[in-house]
């Protein structure tokens, strides 16, 4: 066949594909959560029961095997979102997650690291599909967060909107919940409960605990130790906690390095306190994530754990595995 006669049935099957859609009937219905083909870490018997996957372990210092703070709990076809750290919708698609929303969101607090992937959230869902708002539960200043990052983007929502990509006209907004404390979501079969901790200055910092009806999750976000803690886990199957390895504290050689000692036992939790606060809970499982490692190693965590006196389980959390 000569190249002209390939040009030519090349451009008949061009102008049939556009008259397929130029033909092709519109339907009302709501589109199917969109995903990326990974399948997801938690196992069919864990969606049962309710999963915990671990988007992103991190914190501030950038570590390329870890994305920032961020949790999902995936409970039948509903995915709640803990957290919002850098690339947490890469990490969403990477865990087989929906990619154009989740059925909730929950801030613990609006430090930067768990709050850089917020705009990725709030965009990127929409982007991909989102028609309408899902709620986000967080401390007060969320709110103005979100107002703040929407303005930041308006020229590119105005863009998506009106330009040819026509898309989705409600925006990229969510529902904001600011709160306290309390039960901050409770249907069919989930209900969050927030807990108020200390973290520093932060007015309202929050853990979240997570009652299923065939275990109870707690996350303890980034706190001090605190009895409202032990409290939240007592009876827990699943306590995901902050943490930095006591032995390796010391002040560091650089400006205000002296004052790295008191800033952390004021602000964190060490390995040893997070052991005496399993015991004192009573929680049966122990997972260590976001931690401020300052050279430790596993080893070193899980040994400072066993010093706190607890002997259940303990585990450190690893990017996109299933607990």
């Amino acid at each position: 066949m000569s190249r002209a006669a390939v040009d030519h049935q090349a451009r008949i099957r061009w102008h049939a594909a556009l008259l397929l859609l130029a033909v092709a009937p519109l339907t009302s219905q709501a589109p199917a959560p969109r995903r990326f083909t990974t399948s997801s870490p938690c196992t069919a018997e864990q969606q049962a029961a309710g999963c915990l996957i671990v988007l992103g372990s991190g914190m501030p210092v950038p570590d390329p095997e870890r994305a920032g703070p961020a949790y999902a709990v995936v409970f039948g076809d509903r995915t709640f979102l803990f957290d919002a750290g850098a690339g947490v919708m890469r990490r969403v698609a990477a865990a087989g997650l929906p990619i154009d929303g989740v059925t909730a969101a929950f801030l613990t607090h609006l430090h930067s690291d768990h709050t850089l992937g917020l705009p990725d959230l709030l965009l990127t869902t929409w982007v991909m599909g989102r028609r309408g708002p899902f709620p986000l539960v967080g401390p007060p200043g969320t709110q103005r967060m979100v107002t703040q990052l929407l303005a930041a983007w308006q020229e590119d929502i105005t863009t998506r909107i009106e330009g040819l990509e026509r898309g989705q006209p409600a925006g990229p907004g969510v529902t904001v919940l600011e709160r306290e404390g309390g039960v901050v979501y409770d249907s069919t079969g989930v209900r969050i409960e927030a807990i108020k901790v200390p973290h520093g200055e932060f007015a309202v910092s929050l853990a979240y605990v997570i009652r299923l009806p065939t275990r109870t999750i707690v996350l303890s976000g980034d706190s001090a130790p605190t009895d409202a803690l032990i409290a939240a886990a007592t009876g827990a199957d699943l306590l995901v906690h902050e943490v930095y390895p006591e032995v390796r504290l010391k002040p560091e050689p650089r400006p205000g390095g002296e004052a790295w000692p008191a800033y952390m036992r004021s602000v964190h939790t060490s390995d040893v306190e997070v052991g005496r606060l399993a015991v004192k809970s009573g929680v049966r499982r122990v997972l260590l994530s976001h931690i401020v490692r300052m050279g430790g190693t596993d080893a070193e965590l899980l040994a400072g754990v066993r010093r706190g006196g607890y002997r259940g389980v303990v585990q450190i959390a690893q990017d996109l595995a299933a607990y």
